[in-house]
C-alpha cells in the first residue's frame, strides 16, 4: 500500500460523485497519510469555477490524521504548454497537475501532442503530467521521459488507465515507466478516483512498476515526506502545517 494518492476528483467536478469528507472517511480506512485534490481546471466542460480552486484556502492543512493538498488537474490548452489556470490560482495551488482532455486539446498527431506536453514542462509551472499514456494522444516517449526529468517533472501512472479510463493505455503505459527509469525521472501513482472508494488502489500500477523493476525511491507516492521534498525542490512550496506534522 503507498499512502500517498495525488490525483482525486470531487463533486465539484460533476462526473465524480464524493466529497472530501468521504476521502477522508476512506483514507482513514485504508491508512492513507496524505492526499492531494485535483478537480478539473476550469476550461473542461464539467469544472468548477476558479473560486473553487481559490476557496481551497479554507480548508485545514490536516483533517483527522490526514494531510491535504490543494490541487487542480488543468488543461493542456495549446501546443505552447499554456494552461487554464490564472495566477491566483496558480499562487493558490500546492500541487498542479496537467494533462491533454478532449473538449479542450482534441486529439491531433504525435509532433503536436510531444511538443506541446514538453511545452508545458518547459513553463515551469506544474508538477505532474497526468495520465501521458493515453492511446489517443500518442506522445514520442522517450523524448517525453528526457524532458520531464530535465524539468524535475513527475509522470503519471494512473490506474484508472487500466480499468476503465483510456482503454488501451497499458503498452503506453508500460513503455513511460521503462522510458522514465532509464532517464532516472519521478513517477507519481494517481488513483484518479471518481468516487471515494477507489482511493489509494494502485493494483494495476504496482503490476506494471514490478514488471518493468521500477526504483521505489524514484515513485512520489512512496511517504509523505517524499512528496513534500519534491514539492519544496520543484518550486520551493513551503506548507509549514503539513511538514511540521510529517516532520520534514
Amino acid at each position: 500500500m503507498y499512502p500517498v494518492d495525488l490525483h482525486i476528483h470531487t463533486i465539484a467536478s460533476t462526473h465524480a460523485y464524493s466529497t472530501l469528507h468521504d476521502y477522508i472517511a476512506e483514507a482513514r480506512k485504508k491508512n492513507i497519510k496524505l492526499l492531494a485534490i485535483t478537480d478539473h481546471g476550469p476550461e473542461m466542460v464539467d469544472s468548477p469555477h476558479e473560486y473553487h480552486f481559490i476557496n481551497m484556502r479554507v480548508w485545514p492543512r490536516i483533517i483527522e490524521g490526514i494531510g491535504i493538498l490543494r490541487g487542480i488537474e488543468a488543461n493542456i490548452k495549446n501546443l505552447a504548454g499554456d494552461i487554464d489556470c490564472t495566477q491566483i490560482v496558480l499562487e493558490t495551488m500546492d500541487l498542479i497537475i496537467a494533462g491533454f482532455h478532449e473538449t479542450v486539446f482534441p486529439p491531433q498527431d504525435q509532433k503536436t501532442h510531444t511538443a506541446a506536453m514538453i511545452a508545458t514542462m518547459a513553463q515551469g509551472k506544474v508538477h505532474i503530467i497526468s495520465h501521458p499514456g493515453n492511446p489517443h494522444y500518442p506522445i514520442n516517449i522517450p523524448a517525453v521521459a528526457t524532458a520531464a526529468a530535465h524539468y524535475q517533472v513527475a509522470l503519471e501512472l494512473n490506474n484508472s488507465s487500466f480499468t476503465h479510463s483510456r482503454l488501451g493505455s497499458e503498452p503506453y503505459c508500460r513503455a513511460i515507466v521503462a522510458a522514465t527509469r532509464d532517464a532516472n525521472g519521478w513517477l507519481s501513482l494517481g488513483s484518479d478516483s471518481h468516487i471515494s472508494w477507489s482511493l489509494g488502489n494502485f493494483d494495476h500500477c504496482k503490476r506494471i512498476l514490478q514488471e518493468e523493476a521500477f526504483p521505489d525511491e524514484r515513485v512520489l507516492n512512496t511517504s509523505p515526506k517524499r512528496v513534500l521534498q519534491f514539492l519544496q525542490n520543484k518550486k520551493n512550496v513551503l506548507i509549514p502545517e503539513i511538514n511540521d506534522y510529517f516532520k520534514l
